[in-house]
């Protein structure tokens, strides 16, 4: 599975520490972040996460994009729960919570759902996953490797 991970600053810590928590399960998936939050975990965990931009300098439209291309399965998108008047913080919010709904992508914004979801994981729940993404193993192995 291909797991994004984004955290507000407010947030790092809580998703740095569902992270702790969950590194064997999330060991066993590919993981991208946000360059500051990737480098939190990575650094708290081990884990060996691909750092993606900052959210502000375009990381949260890079994971857009592999949204819309069917390339992430699951979002962890921790957002910092005080209002913001900025409409453009508020937009690339939208946008990214729009396209899960779009293309079917368990989203968790929150820690209980964050947990609920990989337990999800643990259990193999999730695996239909593997069928819509062309970068899955099961697509590599039957279908060729997606031509990009």
């Amino acid at each position: 599975m291909e797991i994004a991970i984004i955290a507000d600053d407010t947030k790092k810590e809580l998703i740095t520490q569902l992270c702790i928590a969950y590194c064997g399960t999330l060991s066993k998936h590919s993981i991208c972040a946000t360059s500051t939050t990737g480098a939190y975990i990575s650094e708290a965990t081990g884990l060996k996460i691909e750092k993606l931009l900052s959210g502000t300098q375009g990381g949260e439209q890079q994971i857009a994009s592999r949204i819309s291309f069917d390339e992430i399965d699951v979002l962890f998108y921790f957002r910092s729960t005080t209002p913001r008047p900025d409409s453009a913080v508020n937009s690339v919010e939208q946008n990214l919570l729009r396209l899960c709904d779009v293309h079917n992508v368990p989203v968790a914004t929150n820690i209980a759902t964050a947990e609920i979801i990989v337990t999800a994981l643990e259990r193999g729940e999730l695996d239909y996953r593997e069928f819509i993404n062309p970068r899955s193993e099961y697509n590599i192995r039957h279908r060729g490797a997606p031509k990009y």
